[in-house]
């Protein structure tokens, strides 16, 4: 038989599980030796009744008591007994409350930086930034040291000094790149690195992205849409600014590729149609004569004495 049949032989092999060990019978019938530990390290009381005993090694028992503390369901008192080899004088171990495999238990500890979630800062609050935070990165590019060919490097001073040359303001006061970024229009020392930046993507993109339910019923996108505005920087070729009061994402960053029902031409209202001129001019008053006119040869010239007497 080769060595290679004898190995695949035994890792095919079932393992069989190891026997439980048997308590010591001296350790095993110490429990009321274990039940005064427990008392004594409680209360009296509060040890409940036995559970078990558990074999942890060559005469040495544990023996388990249900605890009745409130606050600690599941809990067990774990008093471990031993004794001598050829003894017959058991001796207390120790006494510990531990959790049982149904124990009511805190959740585990989470750092702080771990458990902050977007929206939990408040006014006041502070959130401090780790200084090789990977989402950042320093805010301009170089050392503080200028450059070798520069004027104000320590070597091109050398060089001008062993030539005897001059060179007005070779070292100005502020020299250092760090000291004058403010004055260069750096006044961030970090940005974001581009690991930042994908994390923000990310993150946009899951809010207001074209996944979304709006995004998928929306009859077209925000690259379309006249209340984008629009980002600068590398991320302008995949986000905007919704300026929009009436669409859910007003005042949030979008993903170019979302959309919404209040598309600016998704639906644009026609105008107002203005009403035609009237065919009967009825909001102006005509002008009537009372008699017609003298050369219209229709009537006489009334009499004045007729019209006295009421009659023609």
């Amino acid at each position: 038989m080769s060595a290679a049949t004898t190995r695949s032989r035994t890792q095919r092999a079932p393992r069989t599980p190891r026997a439980a060990r048997t308590p010591d019978r001296l350790c095993a019938e110490a429990v009321d030796l274990a039940r005064e530990a427990a008392e004594e390290a409680a209360a009296p009381g509060v040890v409940g009744e036995h559970v078990e005993a558990v074999a942890e090694g060559d005469r040495v028992v544990t023996h388990f008591f249900r605890a009745k503390e409130p606050g600690y369901r599941g809990w067990r008192w774990a008093v471990t007994v031993t004794r001598a080899s050829r003894a017959k004088n058991v001796t207390l171990d120790e006494a510990v409350l531990l959790p049982g495999p149904d124990a009511l238990l805190a959740p585990e500890w989470v750092p702080w930086s771990e458990r902050l979630r977007p929206g939990d800062m408040g006014p006041g609050d502070l959130l401090p930034t780790e200084q090789d935070d990977p989402r950042l990165e320093p805010g301009y590019s170089g050392e503080d040291a200028p450059p070798p060919d520069s004027a104000v490097s320590e070597e091109m001073a050398d060089h001008l000094d062993a030539e005897d040359a001059e060179i007005t303001g070779r070292v100005p006061s502020r020299g250092a790149i760090a000291a004058i970024a403010d004055e260069l229009g750096m006044r961030r020392a970090r940005v974001l690195s581009r690991y930042g930046l994908h994390l923000a993507a990310d993150r946009w993109d899951e809010a207001f992205g074209p996944n979304t339910p709006m995004a998928q019923a929306a009859p077209a996108t925000c690259v379309s849409c006249a209340f984008l505005v629009p980002m600068a920087g590398s991320l302008k070729q995949a986000f905007g600014v919704c300026a929009n009061a009436f669409s859910p994402a007003d005042g949030h960053v979008v993903s170019l590729a979302y959309g919404c029902g209040g598309h600016s031409e998704a639906a644009v209202m026609p105008k107002t149609p203005r009403p035609a001129a009237p065919v009967l001019d009825s909001f102006s008053a005509d002008v009537f004569p009372l008699r017609p006119a003298k050369d219209s040869g229709s009537t006489t010239e009334p009499d004045g004495a007729s019209e006295d007497l009421g009659h023609s």
